[in-house]
């Protein structure tokens, strides 16, 4: 992998963790085309850059994250990620796999699409306009939620928000603890991958991998200023569009993403 295509791929991410359209899926298919999936730095790259697009929510949303004086936004966070952190270890092995079949995410991709073109039709009268009236007990149930997202092509940011809409949240509280809670998942997934599973694998930790040549290093922080930069635009715009549209225009966008990929790898290939 070159620069120029850990930019392209940085940007892939920023642009879409926080959308409900699958950063996964976008950047196996990125990665797929480039004709560098197989290689190892390229798997630990897609997963570490996820740190500038956590970045991204910190500091854009900074007033929540460093105001310690509300405990109870932490807790929520805390437990609302624990689903994830343990049907994740457990189904590790059966996501690995799937991951390597860029066909069932071009499925997904678009039934997640029919999704959410009549997913606002489902919940129009929300209850819950501010994070700070979402219980413990929704907080959990959206953590569970977003567990739907352990399918690649799902969009863990489309699983989760669409569990706040059903719990009671508006379009914009649902986004937004989506956000706030993609930052210890995301955290936890690569701090797990980029540590513990690369260790495991190949006995040579995650950072011994990255900084193994001066090209790597380059690499792996213009990739995480890239993915930081486009998160946060990508997170204003996303914000602006929910309002104004709802989820219809992301729903037609994964459609017509996943019937291109699907042709693409079944005839085109």
């Amino acid at each position: 992998m070159d620069i120029l295509q850990a930019i392209i791929i940085a940007i892939i991410e920023g642009l879409t963790e926080y959308l409900p359209v699958s950063s996964t899926g976008h950047m196996i298919f990125a990665s797929s085309y480039f004709g560098i999936q197989n290689d190892d730095f390229v798997k630990l790259f897609q997963v570490s850059i996820q740190f500038g697009a956590i970045l991204a929510v910190v500091f854009l949303y900074w007033k929540k994250f460093f105001n310690f004086t509300k405990i109870s936004f932490f807790i929520k966070l805390a437990c609302a990620v624990i689903p994830a952190l343990i049907l994740g270890k457990l189904f590790d092995d059966k996501i690995e796999a799937v991951l390597g079949n860029p066909i069932p995410i071009a499925i997904v991709l678009i039934l997640g699409g029919i999704v959410l073109l009549f997913i606002d039709r489902f919940f129009q009268n929300p209850t819950i306009v501010k994070e700070e009236d979402i219980t413990l007990k929704k907080a959990v149930t959206i953590g569970f939620w977003q567990c739907l997202a352990m399918m690649p092509g799902t969009s863990r940011s489309a699983a989760s928000i669409i569990g706040g809409m059903q719990q009671g949240l508006s379009r914009q509280a649902a986004a937004e603890f989506s956000f706030f809670l993609a930052v210890p998942t995301m955290l936890a997934v690569t701090c797990y991958s980029v540590f513990l599973k690369t260790y495991e694998a190949s006995q040579l930790k995650g950072y011994e991998l990255i900084l193994k040549s001066n090209e790597n290093i380059k690499m792996f922080f213009i990739g995480n200023v890239v993915a930081f930069i486009v998160a946060v635009l990508a997170i204003k715009f996303f914000i602006g569009i929910i309002k104004q549209y709802g989820f219809r225009p992301w729903g037609w966008y994964r459609i017509i993403v996943g019937s291109f990929l699907l042709i693409y790898f079944i005839y085109l290939k």
